[in-house]
């Protein structure tokens, strides 16, 4: 009968062979925290390996993703359609087992880790995301929604900001669900932290209202069983485990140094380690009854099997509640969708008045939060300005959290990674908003959003210079251009209510990527649209407003600087100059239509073409072609009236005039 520690050897042994084979990894933590992953694993972690995407199961969490190898294993050891070839081919091109944890790559995987902090605040999301849904579903003691969110974390993610921001909140919202590990081990790639890294972190986290167990020694299943007794226990504050560990634990000449974190530890090292540890297997070796002591399947099969006879007698008894579970669940809209949204954008289309395109997402909220109970709002601390508190919403509280709307206070990257979190956990559709230029804050996980195609929407308010008198430091130039730059994310910047309620729409049903809503702070004129202009703006760019005559030059605009463009045009057409204007809420979606479309709208033959942005000009070139120009901002703006700071840039109705012209003759 194998022993804790000849289990734990499993994930040692197999750990250090794919990095050896691979000369290419992270060995350390995995050996380091191979006992704590045991004992959690193996007496708590509720999860069925054949079906990996049950919705009641524990979410665990490897934050410290660089030590992806103790996942692998663990999913491999316990029964996921993870086979040891697999393994074997850790870090090579097409397997399972890439380089740090890839969600939607390798079954078992919950979320994408690697920046290090990330996987801390994404699990911070699923805690908070098991809590509301308690709050919503359970009821008459059937807790249809009961599940622990578990995390590995290093001294790495603990020094990233971005874990100071989420797990603060965490503690203010009493998460009592989430169970952190702290892999206590003193080193990273520069070697000893107590060089730079002292912070009382215990004292920290009981600092957030956290519980804190501290001096866990991370090799003693007993003292992790009894630590992890202790967090499941409270149910009112998150825990922080503090595990102290030994990196590179059985590796003689490298354990409790840098050199065990991010190498190979070389064949002899190997082999040393597996006399030390008392592993006389071969590589990629692993004896049947190690196997059996990890099989969760028939575990895991009874505890589903428990959970859908708990759900079968919910559905009995609240068959509405239930029903909509199933389809939260199933990430499918309610049937009042269509309608509502049809609803909004025909009424976005007959607005006569001048309206802030964040004040007409707003609309579009009202319109569309009655009929669609997953949605999630909240904001950065700028509920006010980005207008995302729609009527009959409900603010969540630490004493109440059947609400739809969160304060994340000035956390503007934790609440991004925290969406990722929300969304991946599932149940939700979750947004939230600050001010477009500080997305730079929150760029890396709006970048990991799009990596995993996650449904997260991105309210981005103030978007340009027309800001005003905050001036430079808050009026965003280069940001639009940046985040275009992210694969699958689309940038959404619309020109009005009409086109905000067609970004929104679009948002709410997107399923493989995230999107950012660009909004404006000033009024936004409202254009004329044709009955088709709704499933034409759906494709990223149309034909909003054409000439009388055969048109000899495009204007192509985005936000509030397609009604420059409109009224431009409308003054040429007077004097006989023709010239079409397309508008272009959504680059991404227009460039990935199929090319008889784009040449409709941008015909090859109409080469002369002024793509108008308030921001840089910087990825319009394409667009704009050879005989073409782009007039945009590539300075930082000035504070000063809107007015003011759009005269001074030159995104003037005569400027835009004269440019055209000048393209025409």
């Amino acid at each position: 009968m194998p022993t804790r520690f000849d289990l734990a050897n499993a994930i040692r042994a197999l750990s250090m062979d794919a990095v050896q084979r691979a000369n290419s990894g992270h060995p350390g933590m995995p050996m380091g925290m191979a006992d704590i992953a045991q004992v959690l694993w193996h007496d708590y972690l509720v999860h069925n390996p054949a079906d990996p995407q049950w919705f009641n199961r524990d979410r665990f969490v490897v934050s410290n993703g660089h030590g992806s190898m103790l996942l692998y294993s663990a999913l491999h050891l316990s029964g996921y359609d993870l086979p040891m070839e697999q393994l074997k081919n850790f870090r090579q091109l097409h397997s399972k087992t890439a380089g740090h944890p890839e969600y939607g790559h390798t079954p078992g995987v919950e979320t994408t880790t690697g920046p290090l902090g990330q996987g801390l605040a994404n699990a911070v999301g699923m805690a908070l995301a098991e809590r509301l849904l308690a709050a919503q579903f359970n009821r008459d003691g059937l807790a249809v929604v009961d599940h622990h969110t578990y995390v590995f974390a290093g001294d790495g993610c603990l020094m990233e900001g971005v874990s100071h921001e989420a797990c603060s909140l965490a503690g203010t919202l009493g998460l009592g669900k989430l169970i952190v590990f702290y892999d206590d081990n003193h080193i990273s790639i520069d070697g000893d932290v107590r060089a730079w890294f002292r912070d009382d972190t215990p004292g920290r986290f009981e600092a957030y209202g956290w519980q804190v167990v501290r001096n866990v020694d991370g090799h003693n299943p007993e003292e992790v069983r009894i630590a992890i007794e202790t967090a499941r226990s409270q149910t009112v504050q998150p825990t922080l485990i503090c595990c102290k560990t030994v990196i590179g634990f059985g590796a003689p000449n490298r354990q409790g140094t840098a050199k065990a974190h991010g190498a190979a530890l070389g064949a002899d090292e190997v082999a040393l380690a597996r006399t030390r540890l008392g592993w006389p297997y071969p590589p990629f070796e692993i004896p049947a009854e190690i196997y059996a002591g990890w099989d969760a399947r028939a575990r895991g099969k009874q505890r589903q099997d428990a959970w859908n006879a708990l759900f079968d007698t919910y559905a009995q008894r609240h068959p509405e509640s239930a029903a909509e579970l199933r389809r939260r669940a199933a990430g499918e809209l309610p049937a009042g969708w269509a309608d509502a949204i049809r609803a909004a954008i025909d009424k976005a289309a007959a607005a006569d008045k001048p309206v802030a395109t964040r004040k007409s997402s707003e609309s579009v909220l009202n319109a569309i939060a009655p009929v669609l109970p997953e949605l999630l709002g909240g904001s950065a601390d700028l509920t006010e300005s980005n207008n995302t508190l729609w009527h009959g919403a409900r603010t969540i509280t630490p004493d109440d959290v059947s609400g739809n709307y969160l304060s994340y206070g000035v956390r503007e990257f934790g609440m991004c990674a925290m969406l990722n979190g929300l969304s991946l956990h599932g149940g939700l559709i979750p947004f939230g908003g600050t001010f477009l230029v500080f997305s730079d804050y929150a760029r890396n996980a709006v970048r990991m959003a799009a990596l995993m195609r996650r449904r997260v929407i991105l309210v981005f308010s103030h978007d340009s210079i027309g800001l005003g008198e905050d001036g430079p430091t808050h009026q965003p130039v280069e940001q639009l251009a940046s985040l275009r730059l992210i694969p699958h994310l689309h940038v959404w910047r619309p020109a009005d209510a009409f086109e905000t309620a067609v970004a929104w729409k679009a948002a709410v049903e997107r399923t493989d990527g995230p999107t950012v809503l660009a909004l404006s702070r000033q009024n936004l004129a409202p254009q004329a649209h044709g009955a088709d202009h709704a499933q034409l703006a759906a494709r990223g760019g149309y034909v909003l407003w054409e000439p009388a005559a055969a048109p000899q030059a495009v204007a192509v605009a985005t936000g509030s600087e397609v009604d420059l463009a409109v009224q431009a045009a409308k003054r040429l057409a007077a004097e006989g100059i023709a010239v079409r204007v397309v508008s272009m809420p959504c680059l991404e979606l227009f460039q990935a239509q199929a090319p008889a479309y784009r040449e409709q709208v941008l015909p090859g033959r109409l080469s002369r073409r002024l793509v108008v942005e308030a921001g840089v000009t910087a990825g319009w070139g394409g667009l704009a072609g050879a005989q073409g120009e782009v007039l945009g901002v590539d300075d930082f703006g000035a504070s000063a009236p809107a007015p003011q700071v759009f005269a001074q840039f030159g995104l003037t109705v005569d400027n835009v005039a004269a440019r055209l012209r000048a393209l025409a003759a």
